[in-house]
């Protein structure tokens, strides 16, 4: 691409050369015309130019996305590992023979409780990650969450006497969307 004088005139110049061998060039006159541009190079240059910004734009989309992915599913393991221990926990109280009914309540508490705080702490973090979390993981995350809050509230009603078929009802989504969250998160 052939470089112009931002006025619009090209340059000519004369040289000589000097007694001590050097050559020295000078401007005597300027050439009127317009300046144009080769638009075959220009139309490539912008392309080009497009291209980078359209890759650029999406390898930092894409580092985004997984970062937040990252930011939700390495808590998540931790959030929801510490709740299954608790319900679980509780199940075995509430099944064993020989767990005073106060201990039994105690687990059901601690239970329940563990499930509303990883509820809690698992919207906490899609928030955070706002649209950086790909809305597909993001709703796997929000199911779980909902899923948790509904088995928490199945525990908190379980007396010695009620029925446990909702309780497992409300474990079983709980089971499904724990599959699904860790399906979804890498390895």
């Amino acid at each position: 691409m052939k470089l112009l004088n931002p006025r619009g005139f090209g340059l000519l110049c004369a040289s000589g050369a000097l007694a001590t061998g050097l050559v020295l060039a000078g401007c005597a006159n300027t050439v009127e015309g317009t300046p144009t541009a080769n638009q075959v190079q220009v139309s490539s240059y912008k392309a080009d130019a497009a291209t980078s910004a359209a890759a650029a734009s999406s390898s930092k989309q894409a580092a985004a996305k997984a970062k937040a992915t990252s930011d939700n599913c390495g808590p998540f393991r931790k959030t929801t590992g510490a709740q299954v221990d608790r319900y679980n926990e509780f199940v075995d109280a509430h099944d064993a023979a020989d767990v005073s009914v106060a201990d039994k309540n105690a687990k059901r508490d601690a239970a329940a409780q563990a499930l509303e705080d990883a509820a809690k702490t698992v919207e906490a973090q899609v928030t955070a990650s706002g649209p950086d979390l790909a809305p597909e993981v993001a709703q796997k995350f929000t199911d779980y969450a909902s899923a948790a809050r509904d088995l928490a509230a199945s525990v908190r009603k379980l007396t010695t006497n009620s029925s446990v078929a909702p309780l497992n009802d409300a474990s079983h989504k709980v089971n499904d969307t724990l599959t699904a969250v860790r399906n979804a998160c890498p390895a």
